[in-house]
């Protein structure tokens, strides 16, 4: 049986607008197995995204526990949320957040300089197929480029958790294909544990387990007896 390395229980979250309470999650209980690629699916709304910052500590919730390995993140302070963000998570957002004055190298070798044992940036870049990319900036790179350094920057610290946000939402399909076959070589060859939310189905075939969200509860969950890889998709 492979590890739990993620486990949330009873997960709600409420936000106050005006004299409405908003529920975002209602009662969600969840896991990641260490290596597992999971694809949390859902429509804008269903509450993925406020999920996945409650797992990689951006967020807290209102009600339930979230536990990574034996430390209770539900406990967790400012300082000691903000070690395990650094030490353990790595994000990858719809948008890619470069610095535009930094080229790709220099963008991804910002976070070398906060994690114990990084590759080096070289490393990351080549890992997601920008190995004559590394002296150009942003505004040279295209968007789907600029998406995989984001990855690269995600993945240099070596992460134990890969967590994207719509990582193909501001992008082409085809474009997409080429961000998703990057995360998942990460997922097969860094053995990084990874959550992927997306609006767009045809993902959900790449990976190991889905889970289906709707109005801030888990649905249905489906394990895939036979995974695509990202140039079989078809959207």
């Amino acid at each position: 049986m492979a590890t739990v390395v993620l486990q949330a229980r009873g997960l709600e979250k409420t936000y106050r607008v005006g004299e409405i309470d908003i529920h975002a999650l209602r009662g969600v209980d969840f896991e990641l197995s260490d290596g597992e690629f999971v694809v949390l699916l859902g429509p804008s709304g269903s509450g993925k995204s406020t999920l996945l910052n409650i797992l990689g500590g951006l967020d807290v919730p209102t009600r339930g526990t979230v536990h990574f390995l034996d430390h209770d993140l539900t406990v967790a302070n400012d300082a000691a949320l903000t070690r395990y963000r650094r030490e353990h998570v790595g994000f990858v957002f719809q948008f890619y957040n470069l610095i535009p004055s930094l080229t790709a190298r220099e963008n991804v070798a910002l976070v070398t300089d906060i994690a114990d044992n990084p590759m080096k940036p070289e490393e990351a870049l080549a890992l997601v197929g920008l190995s004559t990319r590394l002296d150009h900036f942003p505004s040279q790179l295209s968007g789907g480029e600029q998406q995989r350094v984001a990855i690269a920057r995600a993945i240099v610290k070596r992460p134990a958790l890969l967590l994207c946000d719509e990582p193909t939402g501001a992008l082409d399909a085809e474009t997409g294909r080429l961000v998703l076959q990057a995360i998942d070589r990460v997922n097969r060859e860094l053995h990084t544990t990874t959550a992927v939310i997306t609006h767009n189905a045809p993902i959900a075939s790449m990976a190991d387990r889905v889970i289906r969200l709707q109005d801030g509860q888990i649905g249905q969950q489906t394990v895939n007896a036979t995974k695509k890889r990202p140039e079989e998709l078809t959207w």
